[in-house]
């Protein structure tokens, strides 16, 4: 079903420099915030999203296992599988209904295989050196989950009494979380899940819209079965990271990036997002940052909709910028297809265009730490070039590792100069190979070009 999207603030990570100076600013240090410790597996990963249902003819999970091997030449480190869970029937969207109501949080969708199948999944995953986490909804459940009869208080309820619908989404009940027996069998479920198929974590959907407090119960619960465990919500309220949450969502930056393509913003959107953000959140606050995903795709269009002929360039962003770079499913064949949410309509694979840039990306992000996730990675340094609403230029560095990025976000061609201030000294352009000094003369970009200069 279609997810509500909501905004509020946004990412971390250091300083910004929108003056004239080219002077560098030291990075602005960590706000008053607590943060959770991440699994130290996640610093330099990739998160790929994976639609079971569309994924092959097949739309199971032995059909998509033959698929990890693609997955790791790709350079995929965690595999994060939308909804596995059998689907209501009650009130069901489509003929095939959507992934997110729920009708037993202990059991895998038929359609899509068994519980062992899902077993042998994990374990493929985890020989080929991938990790795997499942879409959780602990917002709200099927109508036919047979917990609306066993537990009729555990669901929220209207002025009449009545268990009611959240927003439009008519095949789901929303859950109460002041139930504490509905808070244990969330917890002690989750667990199961962990201990009985070993996966590495949980995607929480909506999560934004289950009390925060209920959250902070759930991470030291897990750790108690699985240390490592590793929990992403879509959700962007700080506090989430404070005590649960290891990755959150960094949806009003992919608005800013739609609307930048379409003309509608500038790169000065971008330096307002990570100036506030430089107050609102920890340097170690990971973000994830994407073109698209499954709500984008099917409600929404896909990223050749949204974002054109702008669609490289902001790819290279989410790679390069301080946060986690996720791919959804088909976007590495270059898809143009909105995939149908309540229904059969498989991944046309025929074209692998955009495969090599993704692995060179994926190859980058990995060989150079100060493109590491935040918490891992290099600070963020925004460096002025005269063009400063067209051109987002940065540099982020750790140790010896030093990445310079220059991304022209119009749809003109421009001509840019770094100073050797902060850019000075000899790199090498990631995607010609060539030896250069980024700031010895003027750098000539196409529209919505980009270079990336490392050592």
């Amino acid at each position: 079903m279609k997810r509500t999207t909501f905004a509020s603030i946004l990412l971390i990570l250091l300083v910004i420099n929108t003056s004239c100076s080219t002077k560098q600013v030291p990075p602005v240090q960590q706000g008053p915030f607590t943060s959770v410790v991440h699994p130290n597996w996640v610093k330099s990963a990739i998160m790929y999203e994976v639609n079971i249902r569309q994924y092959t003819p097949e739309g199971t999970l032995n059909a998509f296992a033959e698929k990890l091997p693609r997955l790791k030449e790709l350079g995929v480190d965690i595999l994060w599988l939308m909804p596995i869970n059998p689907i209501g029937e009650i009130n069901r969207k489509g003929p095939l209904g959507s992934y997110y109501s729920v009708k037993d949080y202990r059991a895998v969708n038929p359609e899509f295989g068994t519980m062992e199948d899902f077993k042998t999944l994990v374990k493929k995953t985890h020989d080929l050196g991938m990790y795997l986490i499942i879409d959780w909804v602990p917002n709200h459940s099927s109508w036919d989950n047979a917990l609306v009869a066993s537990n009729p208080d555990w669901y929220a309820k209207d002025s009449l009494g009545k268990m009611f619908s959240p927003w439009d989404w008519t095949d789901v009940v929303k859950f109460d979380y002041k139930q504490k027996p509905l808070r244990d069998y969330m917890i002690e479920t989750m667990k199961y899940w962990l201990t009985e198929t070993k996966l590495d974590g949980f995607r929480y959907d909506v999560a934004h819209q289950v009390p925060v407090d209920f959250w902070n119960e759930v991470r030291p619960a897990l750790q108690t079965v699985k240390p490592d465990v590793l929990m992403l919500a879509e959700a962007e309220q700080r506090p989430l990271h404070e005590k649960s949450m290891d990755i959150t969502y960094g949806w009003e930056m992919h608005h800013i990036m739609n609307q930048i393509a379409q003309g509608k913003k500038t790169v000065a959107d971008i330096d307002s997002y990570f100036e506030r953000a430089t107050k609102d959140y920890n340097t170690n606050d990971i973000r994830i940052y994407f073109t698209s995903n499954h709500d984008e795709n099917s409600w929404n269009g896909t990223e050749w909709e949204r974002m054109g002929k702008a669609t490289d360039v902001m790819t290279v962003f989410t790679y390069t910028a301080p946060c986690m770079p996720l791919i959804y499913s088909g976007q590495e064949a270059g898809s143009t297809k909105r995939l149908k949410f309540f229904e059969k309509d498989p991944i046309d694979w025929s074209d692998q265009s955009f495969f090599t840039l993704y692995q060179k990306l994926d190859q980058l992000k990995k060989a150079n730490p100060a493109l590491w996730n935040p918490g891992f990675g290099g600070n963020y340094l925004r460096l002025t070039t005269g063009k400063d609403t067209e051109v987002l230029a940065f540099k982020r560095e750790i140790g010896t590792n030093s990445v310079i990025v220059v991304l022209n976000m119009s749809a003109k061609p421009v001509s840019i100069t770094l100073s050797p201030e902060t850019a000075g000294g000899k790199y090498t352009e990631y995607f010609s190979g060539k030896r250069t000094k980024p700031a010895s003369q003027p750098i000539a970009m196409e529209p919505w070009g980009y270079f990336i200069y490392t050592k």
